[in-house]
């Protein structure tokens, strides 16, 4: 899939970036950049919380070898790339995270199907959980996987593509395609990143299992509620579901995580990937609600299952003694408040910062409303919502 976009599009490119210095500096000033944009609330999900609850538990698993605790350490093992011994380190250590001293901690989420799916290591959802460290704020925000891009070596692809360069390795950046993502987001944002990780879809799945399902509330546009035959059955599709509250076993969970209505059947995606983000945002918040009610916490059979299902899907560059410190700063933010901001196209008027646009070589494709490679409005968006949070 090393294909580029025709030479006369590639010719009235917007060739215009910063110096790294710009967007690599978190205290910039962002007064001059308008008024607060009203947005809706989200809560993220919180497994840096749930990993501090159970700190806890390696204690235990040291003094008194419990079945659980050891499954619980070999899976945060799995996930942080320890042993017994740091194990035991990260729980006296004192680290502080990349970013933190600046005031703005940055960590890039992708989700891919992994080995379920032949699409590979395609992200099917991308976002930034940012960090205020000094006013303990967060917000999440979205990148649509079907933005075109510059990959380097491999023209214009989606953004989706960038985790496939599994063979990129450059100074300053995460080894692999997140560093490969990670660049583009850096050098086509200007959004600083300093951890990341990448979740197999699996996890979602075995999440939402492991917590006994979850319940959303349906809002599509369309009173039948939400239709997508494109999802196969072996991840949960067909996806039929009516408007208003619904509960959820991991395959059905996963089947909407995955939709974003593009089939002429389908009905209830406007908005397409854009209604997929929103509908992932919305199950995180969901799944995080069920993770720490007490129905879960009081069973040691669900915790077990939970970190079995992030042990065995989730690669990151966090540390144990870094995922401590994370929990510590997260702790002093207050979830209700955590907003969600994504780019909208279309019906998105006159706020739509992207717009629709095919190209032979890679499909349809969203570029930014200011023209292909022109990311400056997108850059301004990111500032004021980082000045706001």
């Amino acid at each position: 899939m090393n294909s580029r976009l025709p030479a006369n599009e590639s010719n009235s490119l917007l060739n215009k970036t910063l110096p790294n210095a710009y967007y690599r500096d978190r205290s910039l000033s962002y007064s001059a950049l308008g008024p607060k944009t009203k947005q809706s609330k989200i809560r993220w999900f919180k497994k840096h919380k749930i990993i501090s609850g159970f700190l806890a538990v390696i204690v235990v698993v040291i003094a008194f070898g419990s079945y659980f605790g050891i499954r619980i350490v070999n899976d945060l093992d799995k996930v942080f790339h320890g042993n017994l011994f740091s194990d035991i380190g990260s729980l006296v250590s004192t680290t502080h995270l990349k970013g933190e001293s600046s005031g703005r901690v940055n960590i890039l989420l992708a989700g891919y199907q992994g080995k379920q799916s032949d699409e590979g290591a395609l992200t099917d959802s991308i976002m930034v959980v940012s960090i205020n460290t000094k006013k303990d704020t967060a917000f999440m925000f979205s990148i649509p996987r079907d933005l075109a891009v510059k990959i380097p070596g491999n023209g214009y692809q989606k953004i989706n593509y960038a985790n496939t360069v599994s063979s990129f390795n450059q100074p300053g950046y995460f080894h692999g395609g997140m560093g490969q993502l990670q660049q583009i987001v850096e050098q086509d944002f200007h959004i600083p990143i300093d951890y990341y990780a990448l979740i197999d879809y699996q996890a979602f799945e075995d999440a939402v299992n492991a917590v006994g399902g979850i319940t959303v509330d349906i809002k599509s546009p369309d009173p039948r509620g939400l239709y997508d035959p494109n999802v196969d059955k072996a991840h949960g599709g067909p996806l039929l579901l009516p408007n208003g509250p619904v509960h959820l076993d991991g395959l059905q969970a996963l089947a909407l995580a995955l939709a974003r209505g593009d089939s002429p059947y389908a009905y209830g995606f406007p908005q397409s990937d854009i209604n997929r983000e929103q509908h992932q945002r919305q199950e995180l918040a969901a799944l995080e609600s069920k993770a720490l009610s007490a129905g879960v916490l009081s069973n040691p059979f669900r915790i077990a299952n939970l970190f079995d299902a992030l042990g065995n899907n989730v690669k990151t560059d966090l540390n144990l003694a870094d995922a401590k410190r994370l929990a510590q700063i997260m702790k002093k933010v207050n979830f209700s408040n955590i907003k969600s901001y994504g780019l909208t196209y279309g019906s998105g008027g006159s706020s739509a910062l992207l717009t629709t646009q095919y190209y032979p070589s890679i499909g349809d494709s969203l570029i930014p409303k200011a023209g292909l490679n022109n990311y400056s409005q997108i850059q301004s968006y990111y500032l004021k919502i980082a000045s706001q949070n």
